[in-house]
């Protein structure tokens, strides 16, 4: 393990992963620092000081770690054969949370049930550690696979170092085979494969759960007319733009532009995003783009550089999706495997829970929205009574 700089544990629920990781924290911690500081962060302190503080701190009495809770500080002095460390508790509850822990430096992290925190929260207890040998700790249970830790961390643990430990229930001693066949019987589908396998899939409330890579990815043919490109720009919020070519009256999404800001570190300008566009295209015949209508700067940008017709969306939220669902179950629509970052969001698109009334949840929805207007703006432009109704799921 010391040839790692991170720790990454995920997996089915009541796997005992949680305790496992903080034993593990702790003692890793005694045993590599002395008057070091370390933080504990959780979705609250007090769910920390619930799920993880109450049930490993009665374990490290029994082996001889001795502490003294400071809570107005929000601090556990311990001690263990002579070293003393400092845990700091935070809570990362929502983006603003980052600021609580900015400005500290810290020989390691443990980030208990880090897919609810906030990246923006995440990453700044990341950049905290700075002390030569710290190392970052992760433990989770499983969100979509859309997600931005699955998406940056699982799939990429290698590359960034990381000691990938994934766990199942037959992992914790403390379930006896009689709870672990309750668990089995009380979910089935997507909620058996998360809790129980631990697999990082949607498991409620997709907009689009007709969406099958069986069916819908495949390469575009060779022949293809009618290009078109659909854009939905975002200055800190990604910009999205696709590329369409029809052939035999089904249309591919050849290629895509996906610039996230806020992964990449900076904003670009319009001009920027134009050149894109324009690489995008490459030598083929675009006949029009299709913008987001608020894109107002966007749209001036790609008149003035003549290239291109630009055409304001419709932005009819629910009638779109209605109608690029109708597509997806005509087989109207393929994507290729290249555009990953639509890829991505078909799997993590969902319905906002609650709240009286169906409207598609404010994350990951860029290339969503951008699909949508193409569909609802050219597609049903060719065929004025193509949508149809779906039901939400």
């Amino acid at each position: 393990m010391s040839r790692y700089d991170a720790i990454l544990c995920d997996g089915a629920v009541r796997s005992g992963k949680t305790l496992s990781m903080a034993v593990s924290f702790f003692a890793w911690a005694f045993s590599a620092f002395e008057e070091e500081r370390f933080a504990l962060c959780g979705k609250t302190a007090g769910s920390l000081r619930r799920n993880l503080l109450e049930p490993v701190l009665g374990l490290l009495g029994g082996c001889g770690f001795r502490w003294k809770d400071r809570v107005s500080r929000g601090c556990l002095e311990m001690e263990y054969r002579g070293r003393r460390n400092r845990f700091f508790l935070f809570g990362g509850r929502d983006e603003g949370s980052a600021a609580l822990i900015q400005g500290m430096t810290l020989a390691g992290v443990l980030l208990d049930e880090a897919a609810l925190m906030p990246r923006s929260f995440v990453e700044q207890a990341l950049a905290r550690c700075s002390r030569p040998g710290s190392r970052l700790w992760f433990n989770c249970n499983p969100e979509g696979p859309g997600h931005w830790l699955y998406q940056e961390w699982i799939l990429r643990a290698e590359e960034k170092n990381a000691c990938r430990l994934h766990f199942t229930m037959e992992d914790n001693p403390g379930l006896t085979e009689e709870i672990r066949r309750r668990y089995q019987a009380l979910y089935s589908g997507q909620f058996y494969r998360r809790y129980v396998l631990g697999e990082w899939v949607q498991a409620q409330g997709l907009v689009y759960p007709m969406f099958d890579p069986e069916k819908h990815v495949a390469e575009p043919p060779a022949e293809l007319g009618r290009f078109t490109i659909a854009c939905d720009y975002g200055t800190i919020n990604p910009t999205s733009m696709g590329l369409w070519g029809e052939s035999e009256g089904i249309w591919y999404r050849v290629a895509e532009y996906y610039y996230d800001a806020r992964k990449e570190g900076r904003p670009r300008t319009d001009e920027e995003h134009y050149r894109a566009l324009c690489a995008l295209a490459g030598d083929r015949e675009v006949r029009r783009v299709v913008v987001d209508p608020s894109a107002a700067s966007f749209i001036a940008c790609i008149r003035r550089g003549g290239r291109f017709l630009p055409v304001p969306a419709r932005n009819q939220v629910l009638n779109g999706i209605r109608a690029v669902a109708s597509a997806l179950q005509q087989g109207r629509l393929r994507f290729a495997p290249s555009c990953k970052g639509a890829l991505m969001e078909f799997s993590q698109y969902v319905w906002e829970e609650g709240g009286g009334e169906d409207r598609p949840r404010k994350e990951q929805d860029h290339a969503m929205d951008e699909i949508r207007y193409f569909v609802a703006t050219v597609m049903e432009a060719d065929a004025p009574f193509f949508a149809a109704a779906v039901r939400r799921e």
